[in-house]
Order: C-alpha cells, then structure tokens, then sequence
C-alpha cells in the first residue's frame, strides 16, 4: 500500500471516529428536547448532517415550533449544497443510486476529507472511508446517547463538544504549512473564514455563521481570470 493511501486511510478513519463520537451528545440533546430513541436515530439515519440536527432539536427544547425547527435545519443544511457543487467534478458519481448515496453523505467532513487528497482516487477513497464511518459511529452513538442522556454529565459534555474542532484542526494543518503547496493562499483563506464566522456569532442565529463563512472562502477561491500578457 502506497504512503499517500495510507494517509488518507488513517485520515478518514480517524477523523470518522472522532466525529462518530460526537453523535453521543446529538442523542442526548435529542432526549433533553422530548424526542424518544427511535426518533432521534430516525434523525440520524435521514438528515445526517449534525449541524441541521442540533438546531432542528434545539429549536424544539426551547419551545419552538415544528416550522421554525425545520426552518432552522434547512437554512444550516444550504451549505451542503455549495459542497456538493464542489465535489460533483471531483467525484464524479455515477447513477442515480450512486448520486443519491454520495449525496447523502455530503457534509463538512467527507468534503474536507476528499478537498484533501492528493488525487481523485484518492479523493473517492477517503470520502467513502471517512463517509462509512463517521455514518456508522454517529448512528451507533445517537442512540446511545439518546438511552443513557440521564448519565452523559457536564464533563462528558464538554469533551465532546473539543473532539470535533481538535479533528478538524489536525486534518487542516498539514495544508496550511509551509511546506505544503499554495500554503500561503490557504492560510489566508482559512484566515478570512474564521474571522467572518467569529465577526457574525455575536449578532445572527447559530449557525448562520457557519453558511457566511463558506460563502466567503468559496468567493475567495474562486477562478481569478488570466490576463494577457
């Protein structure tokens, strides 16, 4: 096995894993927002994209309504598409069947996992890989989570709430060295994202951040004219 196709393995999985375990803390919001087991498992199997889910729960724990709970979700669950436009060429899913499985698994994660790899083979293997597993983990521990939300304490709670970002955070950093191509571009980019996003928290809904954020780095990336000489 290559070194690349090693790499991109242990990205995936690990990064999989790490998020797969996040779905504990889905189960438990779930719970405390009224919603038995089934239901929120049933969330996981169909939404998958852990965003849209927080705030679809969140929304009915503080007493909104059905409409409200599904707006919020859909407005978190928009950028998905702006992923799914940039991975279309990339992976190049074929069929129907293919397309709506490869769809599904559209989110913040798989998208970072496949933007990563070195090469389009390498692209499809770490978004399936790391599309498997972070789907597997987050549906196993939903309801897990949603079972024992009585015994998940506050610590519990809050390392859960560092796993995702820390995951993030070292799949990220190799692009943003200087050894790495381009690294100067990407750590601005990477840059002018999180200041949007933590320049808007203060002052729109949760998650909208998230959405002006990707809007601004997919502008800031893209195709710049080639003038002539």
């Amino acid at each position: 096995m290559s070194t690349a196709r090693s790499a991109v393995l242990r990205d995936a999985v690990g990064l999989g894993l790490a998020v797969g375990l996040y779905g504990v803390a889905f189960g438990a919001a779930a719970d405390a927002a009224g919603l038995d087991p089934w239901q929120a498992t049933t969330l996981s199997l169909l939404m998958f994209t852990g965003a849209s889910q927080f705030a679809l729960v969140g929304v009915l724990g503080a007493g909104g309504g059905v409409a409200a709970a599904v707006g919020s979700a859909l407005l978190l669950g928009t950028r998905n598409t702006v992923y799914g436009v940039r991975l279309v060429p990339l992976l190049q899913p074929r069929g129907p069947v293919r397309r709506v499985g490869t769809a599904h698994w559209v989110i913040d994660e798989t998208t970072a996992l496949a933007i990563a790899a070195p090469d389009r083979a390498l692209a499809r293997l770490a978004f399936l890989v790391g599309g498997a597993t972070i789907y597997l983990g987050w549906n196993l521990t939903t309801l897990l989570g949603a079972l024992g939300a009585s015994g998940l304490g506050e610590t519990a709670q809050a390392a859960l709430d560092a796993v995702v970002p820390a995951a993030f955070l070292a799949l990220l950093w190799p692009r943003l060295r200087r050894s790495s191509p381009e690294a100067a571009v990407q750590r601005r980019v990477a840059v002018g994202g999180a200041v949007v996003a933590l320049a808007l928290t203060p002052v729109v809904p949760a998650g909208v951040q998230v959405i002006a954020a990707v809007v601004a780095v997919a502008l800031a990336g893209r195709p710049r004219p080639v003038s002539a000489p």
